[in-house]
């Protein structure tokens, strides 16, 4: 009897697309296929791609071309496969290629390429499936697709409209990852506000209580959980105001991601966004008001086309004003496919990288501040790394991956996903350091 089938597997791009490639390693495990460490070991490699901005794109197609020079057999999945035939010509040898959250045409082609020798009655997957995450947060994808028509982006055409999953499905999943040792989990899809808009809010039953398929009473769901609730990709719809009670009552997480992209209501309104700064401003007061400990995380596009000197500067103003705690920016790339290429006049890449770098030093001072107020509080922090002089772990402030760090001293013998009250003791523009208040035994 020959051994089962080995698949090396290469995950690029988002959470989204995590959750994607979770989803395609749990069902190669439930069909008794093993996963390769490397390339030689491998029959063959699934490449599960990002398509959205042009270095994505570059990484992707880098990606491929190693795994087909390195082992010879690759199948292609992912928003890259999505992007017209641009696969096929760079590599007509790839053996298929399939878009985004595509799991069963996935396993199709790696059956007629790696037929399964297992009886799926008998092979045991992990009842929270496969992860690419540590154990002790994971990812909640809760939708795919977007109804927005933001012009800088080509999700929309990648990952199609808003499909939200059935809200029971989403908290039995999460009940799955809380009853296997998750700490904190981490809500994701491309526009969370709109869960469930193309339902109409349709009520379903968890646990045998009735929940509405939206934003807020999944939050309330989800709060009965007992561990950490995060939530991401926050569009800023009236709605969102109903979880800010939830945050301040310790339920969820305080922690909103905001994409505001920009402050300038003609910018705004050339990327179809929301455009009004001054409502958006009032907002976060109100939002801070209700919820002192809340903190803000928004990303921003700099030198979108025809953006002027006055307008940026309109956005620097904004930054002032809000005092966002964690914030990214990008320059504006013209992705293929997107409506913003053709608004106006493209601005140079220097001056582009000027504004970038003016942004960043003055966002930089905003965060040392912030951070530099929080010297002598007490927080709580969840453990994701021990080192020789101490742990390092996150506040409830940071998200993993994009926000900070807290780098603790005297951790005892703390282990990874432990959650632990430490006292901050100094601060830089971008992480905190702290002593435990209580040295664990």
């Amino acid at each position: 009897m020959s051994h089962p089938a080995k698949i090396g597997f290469v995950s690029l791009g988002c959470p989204k697309a995590t959750v994607d490639s979770e989803h395609i390693l749990t069902q190669l495990r439930a069909e008794g296929y093993l996963i390769s460490p490397s390339y030689d070991e491998a029959d063959l490699v699934v490449i599960n791609t990002c398509g959205f901005i042009d270095a994505a794109v570059e990484e992707s197609l880098d990606a491929i071309g190693e795994a087909l020079a390195e082992n010879g057999k690759v199948i292609v999945t992912g928003c890259l496969g999505a992007k017209g035939d641009i696969v096929q010509q760079n590599f007509p040898n790839v053996l298929a290629v399939t878009g985004p959250h595509a799991t069963q045409e996935v396993m199709d082609a790696i059956h007629n390429h790696c037929p399964p020798q297992h009886d799926p009655f008998v092979d045991l997957v992990p009842a929270q499936g496969i992860r690419l995450t540590p154990k002790h947060y994971a990812y909640l994808k809760i939708s795919e697709g977007c109804n927005h028509r933001c012009t800088f982006c080509i999700i929309p055409a990648l990952r199609g409209d808003l499909v939200s999953r059935p809200v029971n499905d989403v908290l039995a999943e999460a009940e799955r990852l809380r009853d296997a040792g998750v700490q904190e989990l981490l809500v994701i899809s491309q526009d969370t506000s709109a869960y469930g808009v193309d339902v109409k809010y349709k009520t379903a039953f968890w646990n045998g209580m009735p929940v509405k398929t939206r934003m807020t009473e999944l939050c309330e769901a989800l709060a009965t959980l007992d561990i950490w609730v995060r939530l991401h990709y926050v569009y800023p719809y009236p709605h969102v105001d109903e979880v800010i009670p939830l945050m301040a009552e310790g339920k969820i997480l305080p922690y909103l991601d905001i994409p505001f992209q920009h402050a300038s209501a003609r910018v705004l309104k050339a990327m179809k966004r929301p455009a009004s700064s001054e409502k958006v401003l009032h907002r976060i007061q109100q939002w801070r008001r209700d919820c002192p400990d809340l903190t803000l995380r928004s990303t921003f596009i700099v030198g979108f086309p025809g953006e002027t000197e006055a307008e940026f500067e309109e956005l620097l103003d904004f930054l002032d004003e809000a005092q966002l705690d964690r914030v990214g920016c990008f320059a504006y790339s013209p992705v293929d496919g997107a409506a913003a290429n053709a608004i106006a006049e493209h601005i140079p890449p220097e001056v582009q990288q000027e504004r970038l770098e003016r942004f960043m030093l003055k966002q930089a001072a905003i965060s040392a501040a912030r951070l530099q107020a929080k010297i002598g509080s007490r927080q709580q922090v969840i453990i994701d790394a021990l080192s020789d002089n101490g742990a390092i772990g996150r506040s409830r402030a940071d998200a993993p991956d994009i926000d900070g760090l807290v780098y603790i001293e005297n951790a005892g013998d703390a282990s990874i996903g432990d959650l632990m009250d430490v006292t901050i003791t100094a601060a830089d523009e971008h992480d905190l350091w702290a002593i435990a208040d209580e040295p664990s035994c």
